[in-house]
C-alpha cells in the first residue's frame, strides 16, 4: 500500500546531504547530489498531489466505464489480479461468470487494493461497486488509479486520525498516541515539523524510504504518510512500551526466559534487515518496542542506512554512546552489518543484569569501560590496533580480560558464550544475526520458531509463551525516542 505512495531506489548517500521541503509547492525538493533521495522526494511529492490527467478514483472510474457500457472481453483477470488463462473452446471463463453473479464484499475490495483486513470503508463505498458491477475485478489497476483510490478511502489525510495523547517531543518531531478512523485501532503519529528553509530532516526521509520496504513481524509497521505544508506525519502501529520502560516496570529484572524471547525477536528482525543490506545503526532499549503479547519490534530507523555497495564514507557519529562498538569509537567509518551486533550484545547484557554494560559519558570513558572488562587490546587480540592514533593517544592501562560469567550470574554457559560472540573487538569477528539464531542458547525454543514466514509472529506457535514477570509490567504509553 505504501509502495504506491513512494517508490524510490534506495541507495547509500552521505550524511552531508540536505533535504528541503517547500510547503508552497506541495511537493518535496532536494539540495544535494544524491539521486536516490531526489528520486524518493519527487516520487513522494507527486503521489500526494491530486492527479490531474488521470485523477479518477476506482469508484468514479467504474462509473465512467458503466456509463459507456464497456466490456473488456479480451482481459480475463481473477479476483487476485492474476490473469485467467484463456479457454481453448471459446467458452467464457468460469471465473468471470462467477464474478458477474457474485455480490462484491468488503473482503474483495480489501484484497484487490491490498488493504488491511480490519479496515472500515467509507459509507456508500461498497454499495457503489455492487451497483456498478464487478468491472474492477476483470481488469488490472494502474498504480495511479490505485493511489487515488486509497486517498478516496482516507489514506494520506490528517482527518483520518484522531490525536489522543502526546507521548514525547524531540528536536524535529512530536509523537502522539492516536486512533485511526479507518480501523478504530490505536496508532502512533510521528509529526515532523517542516521548516521553510530547513525542510524535512534527512533522518525522516531515510526512515520513510527504508520502512516502506521492510515488512516483518519484528519491525514496526509504517501504515501511512501524510504531507502538509507544515508537517510530515508518519503513522505507525502502536505498541505499549519500549524495552527500557519494560525493564523499569520489572524492577530491572526480566524473567530469563523472556530475555531469550526478546533477544531472539531482536535477532530475527535484524537478520531480515541485514539480508536486505539495511543497517539500523542506532540500537538501544528505547528503540525496541514491545506490546502486551510480548512481541518485540525494531523502531526508529532515522539513522538506518541502505548499504547496497561497499563504501568507506559512512559517519562514525552513529549509535548512542553506550551501545557503540570500539572500532567506531576509535574512528572507523568502514563498517557493515556487524556494527549492529555489538549493540545486540550490550542490550542482551542489560536485559540479563538490569544495568547498562558500558555506561560511559565520553568516548574515552566508554573505551575505558570496554577495555577494563574485555582487556586492553594488543596486536594479538586486535591486529593493527597499535597503529591507531586515537588508541595510542589515550594511553590506556594494560587491563587483563575478565570473565563475562563473573558479571552475568543469571545467564547460562550457552548464554555467556553467545554474549562473548557479540562483544568482539573486530567487527568481522562478531557473530551475525542469522548465525546467532541457530546458537544452542535458543535450543529449547524448538525448530519451528526458526522457519516461520517473515510476517508471522513467534507467538503464533503454541510452544512459545511469555512468562509472567515477578513485577507485572503495566501498560505504558511510550512509542519511541525521537532521534529526529
Amino acid at each position: 500500500m505504501l509502495n504506491d505512495a513512494i517508490n524510490p531506489e534506495v541507495t547509500s548517500h552521505s550524511d552531508s546531504e540536505v533535504v528541503s521541503v517547500r510547503g508552497s509547492s506541495g511537493g518535496l525538493k532536494v539540495r544535494g547530489s544524491s539521486s536516490s533521495v531526489q528520486s524518493l522526494l519527487q516520487s513522494y511529492g507527486s503521489s500526494l498531489r491530486k492527479p490531474r490527467s488521470l485523477g479518477r478514483s476506482l469508484s468514479s472510474y467504474l462509473n465512467h466505464t458503466a456509463r459507456l457500457e464497456i466490456v473488456h472481453e479480451d482481459v480475463k483477470m481473477s479476483s487476485d489480479g492474476e490473469s485467467d488463462p484463456p479457454s481453448s473452446d471459446g467458452v467464457q471463463s468460469p471465473v468471470k461468470v462467477r464474478l458477474r453473479n457474485k455480490k462484491i464484499s468488503t473482503e474483495d475490495i480489501n484484497k484487490r487494493l491490498s488493504l488491511p483486513a480490519d479496515i472500515r470503508l467509507p459509507d456508500g463505498y461498497l454499495e457503489k461497486f455492487n451497483v456498478i458491477g464487478p468491472s474492477l475485478f476483470e481488469q488490472p489497476i494502474s498504480r495511479r488509479l490505485h493511489r487515488v483510490s486509497l486517498s478516496e478511502i482516507g489514506f494520506g489525510k490528517l482527518e483520518t486520525y484522531i490525536k489522543l495523547d502526546k507521548l514525547g517531543e524531540g528536536t524535529y518531531a512530536t509523537v502522539y498516541k492516536g486512533r485511526s478512523k479507518l480501523t478504530d485501532n490505536l496508532v502512533a503519529l510521528k509529526e515532523i515539523r517542516l521548516e521553510h528553509e530547513e525542510g524535512a530532516p534527512c533522518t525522516a526521509i531515510r526512515e520513510v524510504s527504508l520502512l516502506k520496504d521492510l515488512k516483518h513481524a519484528n519491525i514496526v509497521t509504517l501504515h501511512d504518510i501524510i504531507h502538509t505544508q507544515k508537517s510530515l506525519t508518519l503513522v505507525f502501529e502502536y505498541l505499549d512500551k519500549d524495552l527500557k520502560q519494560y525493564l523499569d516496570d520489572c524492577g530491572n529484572l526480566i524473567n530469563v526466559h523472556n530475555v531469550k524471547l526478546f533477544l531472539f525477536q531482536l535477532l530475527r528482525g535484524l537478520s531480515y534487515c541485514h539480508r536486505r543490506k539495511v543497517l539500523h545503526r542506532d540500537l538501544k532499549p528505547q528503540n525496541l518496542l514491545i506490546n502486551e503479547r510480548g512481541e518485540l519490534k525494531l523502531a526508529d530507523f532515522g539513522l538506518a542506512r541502505a548499504k547496497s555497495i561497499p563504501t568507506k564514507t559512512y559517519s562514525n557519529e552513529v549509535v548512542t554512546l553506550w551501545y557503540r562498538p570500539p572500532d567506531i569509537l576509535l574512528g572507523s567509518t568502514d563498517y557493515s552489518t556487524h556494527i549492529d551486533m555489538w549493540g545486540v550484545g550490550c542490550i542482551f547484557y542489560e536485559m540479563v543484569t538490569g544495568r547498562p554494560l558500558f555506561p560511559g559519558s565520553t568516548v574515552e570513558e566508554e573505551l575505558h569501560f570496554i577495555f577494563k572488562l574485555l582487556g586492553t587490546p594488543t596486536e594479538h587480540t586486535w591486529p593493527g590496533i597499535s597503529s591507531n592514533e586515537e588508541f595510542v593517544a589515550y594511553n590506556y592501562p594494560q587491563y587483563r580480560a575478565d570473565k563475562l560469567s563473573n558479571h552475568t550470574p543469571r545467564l547460562s554457559s550457552e548464554g555467556v558464550d553467545l554474549l562473548s560472540k557479540f562483544l568482539q573487538f573486530e567487527g568481522k569477528k562478531r557473530v551475525s544475526a542469522e548465525e546467532s539464531m541457530s546458537h544452542c542458547y535458543f535450543g529449547n525454543l524448538g525448530r519451528r520458531v526458526k522457519t516461520l514466514p517473515d510476517t508471522t509472529s513467534i507467538f503464533s506457535l503454541p510452544e512459545i509463551q511469555l512468562e509472567r514477570e515477578a513485577v507485572r509490567p503495566t501498560v505504558g504509553l511510550l512509542f519511541s525516542p525521537l532521534s529526529t
